[in-house]
């Protein structure tokens, strides 16, 4: 599913868009999920719900933080989210090149320029579900980039995803998370499963990953080890030794 957030101050302008967009957009596989009044709260929920949105219609000209500025606030936490600009003006196209948006749309959108910008959404989207990690949990749906996440590690009936300073919990099951990378995170402990792109040290019986000392158990050493080693060598693990 293409979730979809829209973002304008005004309320005609959101309920403008949303009409255009419901008439081109995939029935059952892209929804308009999420809708904000100002560049601020749309920032702050998605800098605590991560990967919850894929795309974000983006007004330039809000009150408060305008859309430039909140797009680049975004930028700072997510590099994945497609932003697609909406504008009566066209002196802000520079700006759109500069936070890497997808497309600019000058108001009032017609029906067939969202079509040729959703085809471009479509495309973008096209493979990058392989390369994010989707869970769920009391606070809702979250879509993360894989290389993003530092790590995993499991707690009784919970695995909890840490992504820098943030961790995300999820009822499941270690050993389920690690066959979903298909070999591409290293198992260190019957607890911890880390990415090795993010591994900053290999020491004796631990590894630093994001700044967190984690256990290398015994059972575990010789192999994790050697892939740790090969991947901060930027070889391919994944494959025969």
């Amino acid at each position: 599913m293409l979730r979809i957030g829209i973002c304008d101050n005004e309320v005609q302008a959101r309920d403008d868009l949303r009409i255009q967009l419901e008439k081109v957009l995939t029935e059952g596989k892209e929804e308009i999920v999420y809708e904000f009044s100002s560049g601020t709260g749309a920032v702050r929920w998605l800098r605590a719900h991560p990967g919850e949105i894929d795309l974000l219609f983006l007004d330039v000209e809000m009150e408060g933080m305008n859309g430039v500025e909140a797009a680049e606030a975004l930028r700072t936490f997510d590099r994945t989210i497609l932003i697609v600009f909406m504008t009566g003006y066209s002196d802000y196209v520079f700006d759109g090149y500069r936070v890497n948006a997808l497309d600019y749309m000058m108001k009032p959108t017609e029906e067939r320029q969202l079509a040729r910008c959703m085809e471009r959404v479509r495309e973008q989207m096209t493979g990058r579900r392989d390369k994010m990690f989707v869970f769920k949990n009391t606070d809702g749906m979250f879509r993360m980039a894989k290389e993003d996440i530092s790590y995993f590690y499991s707690n009784k009936r919970k695995v909890y995803l840490v992504n820098g300073e943030k961790e995300y919990p999820f009822y499941g099951r270690l050993d389920e998370v690690e066959e979903q990378f298909a070999g591409s995170f290293v198992r260190i402990h019957q607890r911890y499963l880390v990415n090795p792109d993010q591994v900053e040290h290999i020491g004796s019986a631990h590894v630093t990953v994001a700044g967190k000392i984690l256990p290398v158990s015994r059972s575990l050493k010789e192999e994790a080890t050697v892939k740790l080693a090969k991947a901060m060598l930027g070889a391919d693990f994944g494959g025969k030794s």
